[in-house]
């Protein structure tokens, strides 16, 4: 069987977003990612900086070399999600952010051609967003895994469901978070906007 890795890449208007084919067919894709290793909740507690641990309040915490999101209450660990992750040029941004929006039975938008897939199974996104980043810097001629991508204009970073439930775990992702679907639920009624979130490198 034949997957694609469906990226669900969030755009921003104003923007441009163009394939570039004649590149593309001179490279194959690259092998899809395995997933994360199985850890267990001391080892993911273990890659936790302890000023982290020591803050009050709810944090969400992002290991992208495990693959696991974290959620961390007045120190100590709530619950532990796997993750897909951003894949090779397209990394999850790493650094101290915080939630941004949060959106229920979100509508996806396609960057290259601005048609809508609805609220659905086929919906990229899932059944909820949360952002967290936003990154205003083009891209150029980016190689995605599949194929080079060119982007002008503002990307979003985020957490969302996603019905590709084959790729959590896998860093495949244009850089948003893709959980499980009763995953991204649980997490997105445990956050407010300016919740702190942390993606370890």
């Amino acid at each position: 069987m034949t997957f694609s890795r469906s990226t669900g890449l969030a755009l921003l208007a104003p923007l441009a977003l163009a394939l570039v084919p004649q590149i593309a067919e001179a490279r194959q894709p690259d092998p899809i990612p395995p997933p994360a290793p199985v850890i267990s909740d001391a080892v993911a507690l273990s890659r936790i900086p302890t000023s982290l641990m020591n803050q009050e309040g709810l944090h969400l915490v992002l290991d992208r070399q495990t693959r696991q999101l974290m959620v961390i209450k007045d120190g100590r660990m709530l619950h532990r999600y796997p993750a897909a992750v951003g894949t090779d040029g397209w990394e999850t941004p790493a650094g101290s952010h915080r939630v941004l929006e949060k959106v229920a039975k979100p509508v996806w938008q396609h960057p290259g051609n601005g048609s809508q897939v609805p609220q659905g199974p086929k919906n990229p996104l899932g059944s909820r967003w949360i952002g967290f980043h936003r990154n205003c810097t083009p891209k150029e001629n980016a190689w995605d895994g599949e194929r080079y991508l060119s982007v002008n204009g503002c990307t979003v970073a985020g957490f969302h469901g996603t019905p590709h439930r084959w790729t959590v775990g896998r860093a495949v992702s244009h850089g948003c978070v893709r959980l499980y679907e009763e995953n991204v639920q649980e997490v997105f009624e445990l956050v407010e906007v300016g919740t702190l979130v942390t993606v370890l490198p």
